[in-house]
């Protein structure tokens, strides 16, 4: 007897093979082979005339979902339905979670098996595990399908019928999810609070003082004065910067502090009074997948997309349980061998007196049955795994924490010191860990950068009532009170989940939507939103309230909980939400008319000043003697940073023109210093209908405009360089700056300058020393997944490697990129040369290999295929000066609409940030675009410009899509 058990990865299959008995033969589905359609090429012709085939939801016909097997999972279905054949049992063994059991029940539906069918559902992927699923299946959960189902028609409603309107009235390209927009609007209102927010000002005093008894000194800090509190950063309204009504505390200013100071400094220094509190710390839960996306974000600085994909990659290899989980339960298994771990390395006083379970907060936790924790019977220690990189940091953390939970409680003694001078009372904190316990494994991290993890030690010297410690110094401090903290990944992620919004699991793919589709920018590992967020939301806040409300996602989540167990019907749901008297259809509908496209596009800050949304980018909108100036904007301003004379500045410059810097003595042109959509840069002359596009150089990062010389400018504008004549090629050898960092070049092939080698006083000779060395990837090595085998035309190698965009194929100068849905591990060579095939018709001179043979003088470097538009990867040692301008962009593939994604239609060309280096200052035309020729350099230290700006080797890597991906 056979039977076939299907899995949903390679990496999954080939794991659990293994543990499976003979007779058993296991394959991937990769992932869905079953989903509405794309876009409009995958819907059937038969059905093309069909308005509502564009949704995909025949919502006429009970919301029946238009189900498509895509192109590139017909060949799958294919091999499965081959496998099926010989089989005599068909074992579904995909996820445990919806999703998983969604992708069983699509592939019964599009196999049709005539076999006996069983559900395999399992945590972990170990042996024990495997053989213990494999004796208890089950049958696939058809409420658990519906509910899923439910959920992604609901997604697609709401994303299919707002995008359009939303590319209407504001922009192409933008898009509406039930759970993305509620995540953006969190964004907005935050920015909101920042731009509000009025700081205010407050003065209090440090002593440090010493023991009578010696020791170093400590620190204490003013807390009352005359019996009343002194204001601190909570007194104060951040709506007016002053002191909240209702608060009565003391308000110190400079003049009043250091007066008290000057009063203060010849008194004696009392003790008053010296409390003691102990206090016991538990540890945290095991992870959670929110937990998991939070703590890896604070603590190794991974997003929640690739903190997910790592994950997915440990648990499909067997070295962890399920990611996807809202529980925080352990099974008595896992509770034995995290407490095996605590005896054996840490010892018994370390272990925690009763095994310690853990309860789930969340109301609706139902992804798994258990935490996120090392895998089998027996923890391996991270350092036993032979993991390494992110995947051995991410495990470690995870055995860390499950570890910790096992643990003793710490003890803390906390000590309050409370020291009298005349009228001012100081306080002394300090604490002493008197037994680590978990500590010893593992600190939950904080949001806050400058918080103090919990198990740092602050030490006071013994102090008693009546001790009278001298005052080494006082110090006389200003303080201002500070807007509330953009949010991180991780903050964004908490605050969804403690409001019930959306699944966790979804989180990181949410996350990914709003930076891709422009909602958000990540900096500093915060989310800055746009001003193309704070439109989108102001629209929907007015229209469409309820959609953006957290209570009312959250209830909708809850409903798709009640429907997953069978306590609410899906059908009538979705008729009263769509179809109702105030369903999403009819409003849509009756509100389309009533929305002013010009109205939608402003975001009005000021009664005089607004931010439309241009068709090149947000621009600022001046009402000002009667009449209206308009000016781009940089880009990367944040909303709450934008001030008022900023926007002074930049109409200034709009209506008097700029001030030159001074003249370039060669062309007798003018050199200014501008401000563009994307940010400060130095251009040579004006721009003229004969000569429409000046050069231009962007300025090196962490450049000021004001920083900028005449001699500065001169050397950002005089870059590439020609050193001299390749001796072997006969080609010119250039050296230039690109968006990379310096670099050398010879007939596209490129280096970076090491540190130390200045790009306007380099050598030819040093130029062809580095141009000699094996090409390196900078900051990132490609780094070896598996050999194919020699290609059986030429016998060169072909192999699989994993480079900074992802894995891919290489074979000798040629390139191809790896599907997402494929496992590069489980590549054939055979599915290899189709790739590299494909490749080579998309971009064939990437394929040839360079004969060293020099160009006709007529062509040059500057005729030669741009790296930027071949699609193979180049593996260049630095920056091409044109190519790396049109770096790969997530938002040129067209995004697959999966729970909270919106359409992705006519208008994805959306213009490229990295095609233009500024626009003109208004809302009418890009700025002359130097984009199609060589870009201008930058200057080095010589020219005062930080040495680390300059000589930093960064090596690009450009990549682009196979033809078995969405372009």
């Amino acid at each position: 007897m056979t039977a076939l058990v299907i899995v949903e990865s390679p990496t999954k299959a080939r794991t659990i093979r293994g543990f499976l008995p003979q007779g058993y033969e296991v394959q991937a589905s990769m992932g869905h082979v079953r989903d509405l359609p794309q876009s409009a090429a995958d819907i059937p012709a038969d059905l093309k005339s069909q308005d509502w085939a564009r949704i995909g939801v025949n919502v006429a016909n009970n919301f029946e979902p238009l189900y498509i097997v895509p192109k590139d999972k017909q060949k799958v279905v294919k091999e499965l339905k081959a496998a099926l054949k010989k089989a005599d049992e068909l074992i579904l063994a995909t996820d445990e979670d919806r999703e998983g059991e969604s992708i069983s029940w699509h592939l019964l539906e599009v196999l049709k098996p005539k076999v006996p069918i069983k559900r395999m559902v399992f945590h972990e992927i170990t042996r024990e595990a495997i053989q213990e699923a494999l004796a208890h299946c089950r049958q696939v959960d058809e409420r658990l399908v519906r509910a899923q189902e439910t959920r992604r028609i609901l997604d697609r409603l709401v994303g299919y019928t707002l995008s359009p309107l939303l590319w209407k009235k504001i922009a192409p390209k933008l898009s509406a999810g039930r759970v993305q927009s509620v995540a953006v609007r969190l964004l907005v209102e935050r920015e909101r609070q920042r731009r509000a927010f009025r700081s205010g000002q407050y003065w209090d005093l440090q002593a440090h003082l010493q023991s009578p008894r010696g020791g170093d000194p400590f620190a204490a800090v003013l807390v009352s004065l005359g019996g009343k509190r002194l204001a601190g950063g909570q007194d104060f309204d951040p709506a007016t910067g002053q002191i909240a009504q209702g608060r009565d505390v003391v308000h110190l200013n400079q003049a009043e502090a250091e007066a008290l100071r000057e009063q203060l400094l010849p008194l004696a220094w009392t003790v008053s009074d010296v409390e003691e509190r102990r206090l016991h710390r538990k540890p945290a839960p095991p992870f959670t997948t929110s937990t998991l996306q939070q703590e890896a974000n604070r603590k190794l600085r991974l997003s929640a997309q690739e903190t997910m994909r790592i994950a997915q990659r440990l648990y499909e290899e067997g070295y962890i349980t399920y990611m996807r989980t809202d529980s925080v339960h352990l099974s008595e298994q896992a509770i034995r061998a995290a407490r095996e771990c605590v005896l054996s390395k840490y010892g018994q006083a370390y272990l925690s007196p009763e095994p310690r379970q853990f309860t789930t907060k969340a109301k609706a936790a139902q992804e798994a049955h258990e935490a996120i924790r090392p895998a089998g019977s027996q923890f391996r220690l991270p350092a036993e795994t032979g993991l390494q990189g992110r995947d051995l940091e991410l495990y470690d953390l995870i055995w860390k924490r499950t570890v910790a939970s096992q643990m003793a409680e710490a003890r803390i003694l906390q000590v309050g010191v409370h020291i009298q001078v005349g009228e001012a009372l100081f306080r002394a904190s300090g604490k002493r860990i008197e037994f680590p316990g978990f500590f010893r494994a593992y600190v939950e991290g904080s949001d806050d950068p400058d918080a103090a993890l919990e198990d740092q030690e602050v030490h006071l010297p013994p102090l008693q009532v009546g001790d009278q410690p001298r005052c080494v110094s006082l110090q006389a401090l200003g303080h201002q009170t500070q807007p509330p903290d953009r949010y991180t990944e991780a903050a964004l992620v908490k605050t969804l989940e403690s409001e019930g919004i959306g699944r966790p699991s979804t989180y990181a793919s949410i996350i990914d939507t709003i930076i891709s589709r422009g909602y958000a920018r990540l900096h500093n590992k915060t989310l800055i939103p746009t001003f193309t967020a704070f439109a989108v939301t102001a629209l929907l806040e007015e229209h469409f309230t309820e959609l953006v409300d957290p209570h009312f996602t959250a209830r909708m989540e809850e409903t798709l909980d009640e429907i997953a167990s069978g306590e609410v019907a899906w059908l009538p749901y979705l008729r009263e939400f769509y179809l109702g008297e105030q369903g999403l259809e009819r409003k849509v509908r009756s509100r389309e008319d009533a929305i002013e496209a010009a109205k939608a596009r402003l975001i009005q800050l000021d009664p005089d000043l607004s931010i439309g949304i241009g068709s090149y980018g947000p621009y600022v909108r001046l009402e000002k003697d009667g009449s209206e100036i308009r000016a781009s904007l940089p880009e990367d301003i944040p909303p709450a940073d934008l001030s008022r004379e900023h926007v002074e500045a930049l109409i200034k410059q709009k209506q008097e023109g700029p001030t030159p810097l001074g003249i370039d003595e060669e062309t007798g042109l003018p050199i200014y210093v501008l401000t563009g959509r994307f940010g400060p840069y130095v251009q040579l002359g004006d721009a003229t209908p004969d000569q429409p596009k000046p050069k231009r150089a962007s300025l090196p990062k962490g450049l000021k405009p004001e920083q900028v010389t005449l001699e500065l400018a001169k050397g950002l504008l005089s870059l590439p360089r020609t050193l001299g004549s390749h001796p072997v090629s006969g080609q010119p050898v250039q050296a230039g700056l690109g968006r990379f960092g310096p670099y050398v070049v010879c007939d596209g092939d490129f280096r970076s300058l090491p540190a130390g080698d200045n790009v306007l006083t380099v050598t030819l000779e040093r130029a062809l020393e580095l141009l000699a060395q094996p090409k390196t990837r900078g900051r990132q090595t490609a780094q070896r997944i598996k050999d194919l085998g020699p290609h059986p035309l030429d016998q060169a190698p072909i192999q699989v490697l994993s480079g900074r965009y992802g894995p891919y194929v290489k074979h000798g100068d040629l390139n191809a990129t790896i599907p997402k849905d494929r496992d590069p591990e489980s590549l054939t060579l055979e599915e290899a040369l189709d790739l590299l095939a494909v490749q080579a018709e998309k971009a064939p001179e990437a394929g040839k290999k360079k004969t060293g043979k020099a160009k006709s003088a007529e062509t040059g470097p500057t005729k030669k295929p741009r790296a930027s538009r071949q699609k193979a990867t180049v593996e260049s040692d630095a920056a091409p000066e044109t190519g790396p301008t049109k770096k790969p962009r997530a938002s040129r593939q067209k995004a697959t609409v999966e729970s909270d994604a919106a359409p992705e239609t006519g208008p994805t060309k959306k213009p490229r940030a990295s095609r233009q280096k500024a626009t003109v200052e208004s809302d009418a035309a890009p700025e002359t675009s130097p984009a199609k020729k060589p870009r201008p350099s930058r200057t080095t230290a010589d020219l005062q410009v930080p040495a680390s700006i300059l000589e930093v080797p960064v090596t690009p890597r450009i990549t682009i899509k196979s033809r078995g991906q969405q372009a």
